[in-house]
């Protein structure tokens, strides 16, 4: 079962992170820029969890998660600025599953997401080994195999072909993949990706699968026995 967020968020920056580190951990997204789109989509989507900016245009977050409480339980992780106890009591006190406090990492944010899901009816377990063809990626190991033949990859390619491969076929952007490189925090840019691409798809080689570009959007990962 794939699980949708809802992300509302008026800061593009941040909401395209969480979005390119959620979909790069298998989960559907969509998107709002203030309280009053958020209730729409709410409505309309039906995501089984809302990530929710507190400080929002139009609709504020704690009317946001007042209106979606008073309807129903969809899980909600509040997102604020302010470190301060009493917004914490009050947004808890409305029903919010969880609260992370601004600057945070995206990968916090994904594993408190992970972790609301499984209490709130059960997230699938991440994989641990993955498969495109005769590629086999073992996070676990942090070892990938073609055809049983290990390749010499490093962490972060590892990363990079674990996102391509969840699941094979799908188009990846440059942005995603960086998600995927954890490179946000470390102020790299989307050039990085390409370069790790170019060695990938060196140590590919004739293993059977392939590193597809794809014009203007990103990389794609196929078998090429196909």
């Amino acid at each position: 079962m794939t699980h949708t967020v809802l992300i509302v968020e008026d800061e593009v920056r941040l909401a395209d992170t969480l979005e390119a580190y959620l979909r790069r951990d298998g989960y559907r997204t969509e998107r709002a820029t203030n309280g009053r789109a958020a209730l729409e989509l709410w409505r309309a989507a039906r995501p089984d969890l809302i990530l929710l900016d507190l400080m929002l245009p139009e609709v504020s977050g704690l009317d946001v998660a007042r209106q979606v409480r008073a309807a129903g339980d969809t899980p909600i992780i509040m997102l604020t600025a302010l470190d301060e106890e009493v917004d914490r009591l009050v947004g808890l006190g409305l029903g919010a599953d969880d609260y992370v406090v601004k600057p945070y990492s995206p990968r916090e944010v994904v594993a408190r997401v992970r972790a609301v899901l499984r209490r709130a009816g059960g997230a699938p377990a991440t994989p641990t080994v993955l498969r495109a063809g005769p590629l086999t990626l073992d996070l676990a190991a942090f070892e990938a195999h073609c055809d049983g033949v290990r390749l010499d990859v490093t962490a972060a390619e590892l990363r990079l072909l674990a996102a391509l491969a969840q699941p094979p076929g799908v188009v990846r952007t440059r942005a995603e993949l960086l998600a995927a490189l954890g490179a946000w925090e470390r102020g790299t840019d989307e050039r990085t990706v390409d370069a790790h691409i170019k060695n990938v798809r060196r140590k590919l080689g004739a293993c059977g699968a392939a590193l597809e570009t794809v014009r203007s959007v990103g990389y794609r990962l196929r078998d090429a026995h196909e």
